[in-house]
């Protein structure tokens, strides 16, 4: 009798051994093993329109020169130059709300400070070498926004033929208003898209002279890197770029979007 229980005793003690481990291999404590960051980085994201959820942003990247008119004033041969493109920050980007005016600080170091208004793609996937045939299929929605350019920078650099990154890559240089999805608003292959300053028209053209359009763009871009979902594309902006001063308010159109506007602060 005795060993019985002294047997029962030590099935019981196992099986509350046992019991404690998978407690410890499945706590909180034990799920954290492991390297941790050491302090919290925001996620980027964009709002998108009539929705609750946001877009979560990769990657941002810019196609220069596409427009014939705007490729001509920045000195280049709209004719035989192929596709380029560079990047900003994720972190660079200024959300601006339907119906706000949102005040935009006028950055360090330049004194020629740019607008530039562009219709911007966000995909929801990707790969590498997406045939232009199938390259709309990979997006999710449109914005409206604004590719703001510390140009004496730009132009400095170009000269001296360095990256001219600090003339394009900077806080809140990547202006835009909320994501409308394909779902809702279509895809953009024609329209007017215009800038105003003051009341002011400088900018107003259509996404028909594109020299690349959007579905090329991806194409294009697939060739040299994979891309994925969150990634969003600047698709180019038309001719008349020009100067802003503190005080400006700049009011921005595509055809099919909400208008977006900011004050230069």
């Amino acid at each position: 009798m005795a060993d019985t229980s002294r047997r029962n005793l030590l099935v019981g003690a196992g099986s509350l051994a046992a019991a404690a481990a998978i407690v410890t291999e499945t706590s909180p404590t034990a799920a954290q093993a492991g390297p941790q960051p050491i302090f919290a980085v925001p996620a980027i994201t964009i709002p998108i329109a009539g929705e609750q959820g946001v877009f979560p942003v990769r990657r941002i990247y810019c196609i220069g020169r596409n427009y014939a008119a705007h490729a001509i004033e920045r000195g280049s041969d709209p004719n035989r130059e192929p596709p380029f493109f560079f990047q900003k920050p994720t972190d660079a980007i200024q959300n601006v709300a339907i119906g706000e005016v949102a005040e935009h600080s006028y950055p360090s170091l330049t004194k020629n400070y740019h607008h530039e208004v562009e219709l911007v793609a966000a995909l929801k996937s990707g790969g590498t070498n997406i045939p232009v045939e199938s390259a709309l299929d990979h997006v999710y929605g449109y914005a409206l926004g604004l590719d703001m350019t510390r140009r004496d920078l730009q132009n400095g650099m170009a000269a001296e033929k360095k990256p001219w990154e600090i003339g394009k890559s900077f806080d809140h240089a990547a202006v835009l208003g909320p994501i409308h999805p394909v779902a809702k608003v279509g895809h953009f292959t024609k329209g007017g898209i215009s800038l105003a300053v003051n009341g002011t028209v400088r900018q107003n053209s259509d996404l028909t002279k594109m020299i690349w359009s959007v579905a090329e763009q991806i194409a294009k871009l697939s060739e040299a890197f994979e891309l994925k979902a969150g990634d969003i594309i600047y698709s180019g902006t038309p001719e008349n770029v020009g100067p802003v001063v503190k005080g400006d308010v700049l009011l921005c159109k595509l055809e099919g979007l909400p208008d977006m506007s900011i004050k230069i602060v």
